[in-house]
């Protein structure tokens, strides 16, 4: 899919930005079709699937920043690059700045690679979107790249900058498909560099913005305050969510349940709230933390996906 606020956000802070994506593969490949990066000078985010093929790309996409333009490049992964994935990989460079950025037609964008008219199959891929809402897969077709625009599929809200949501923000922020809210007190309590794409919410009373969290979200309680940390509970609980974790202990979890149930709550509402998170056979580091939560929280989409599929057919 097309990151397009990615994309955006990158124009604005580098100037002329090189977009490189898996535009087709023969055989295998180190990454999909649509996969991604973006190329700037000095810098780089994403990756096209690493190695040899990502190093060639990323100097080719350097060497288009002055002139701009878009070409595609197809590489025999095997025998002329000696990667070991076997197949053939063609790869899209095409360089953007503010003047030049894409527009999304029917949340797609669809562009001509090699200057050719739009084909008969592009229209309809187009007209199936505006008209049906299908969002076709990424693919080069007839000389033409269409891709979906990305639309975050997960919205996750981070209550606290201290230590572990450091550790659980920097893992979740570059995954595809999620927009992470972070909230805290104080402005001072975020880190300096804070990843691409994550939105910081600053309240002297973080528990007001609960509100303003979509019921459907994904929420992980980290905060200083035990008290702070009950409160999100109880109103989270009330507003409905998604998933929900908190960070603590056996007996955390059991002092919260009873504190919950007095202030109203069903056992089985209060029982959909993750405590302790992360996997304590990993240990309580802060990455190590992060890194059993994110487990978890990609383990849960892969669940809920096959059972989307399950109940499809």
């Amino acid at each position: 899919m097309f990151d397009l606020d990615a994309l955006q956000d990158a124009v604005c802070r580098h100037g002329r930005v090189a977009r490189v994506m898996v535009a087709a593969h023969d055989g295998s490949s180190p990454r999909e079709v649509g996969a991604a990066m973006l190329v700037w000078e000095g810098g780089q985010s994403g990756t096209i699937g690493g190695g040899a093929l990502e190093f060639e790309a990323v100097a080719r996409a350097r060497g288009m920043l002055g002139a701009g333009g878009a070409r595609l490049d197809r590489e025999a992964l095997g025998p002329k690059l000696g990667q070991c994935c076997g197949g053939a990989v063609t790869v899209l460079t095409e360089v953007y700045e503010a003047a030049s950025l894409p527009v999304a037609e029917a949340g797609v964008i669809a562009r001509a690679v090699d200057g050719r008219a739009m084909p008969l199959a592009v229209k309809r891929m187009l007209a199936r979107a505006r008209g049906e809402g299908v969002m076709p897969v990424p693919a080069l077709v007839q000389g033409w790249m269409v891709e979906p625009v990305a639309r975050p599929a997960r919205r996750v809200w981070v209550w606290g900058a201290g230590h572990v949501g450091r550790a659980l923000v920097a893992v979740l922020a570059p995954l595809p498909g999620v927009a992470v809210t972070w909230v805290d007190v104080a402005e001072g309590r975020f880190p300096q560099a804070v990843p691409a794409g994550v939105v910081c919410r600053i309240a002297a009373d973080p528990a007001a913005l609960v509100a303003e969290a979509p019921a459907g979200a994904e929420h992980y309680i980290l905060t200083f305050s035990h008290a702070l940390d009950l409160e999100l509970c109880h109103r989270l609980l009330m507003r409905g969510f998604a998933a929900c974790g908190l960070i603590g202990s056996a007996t955390k979890r059991a002092r919260f349940r009873s504190r919950l149930v007095a202030l109203g709550h069903g056992a089985a509402e209060i029982a959909r709230i993750d405590c302790p998170i992360g996997d304590p056979a990993l240990g309580k580091h802060p990455q190590a933390i992060a890194v059993g939560v994110a487990m978890a929280f990609l383990r849960r989409e892969k669940t809920e996906n096959a059972s989307r599929q399950e109940n499809a057919g």
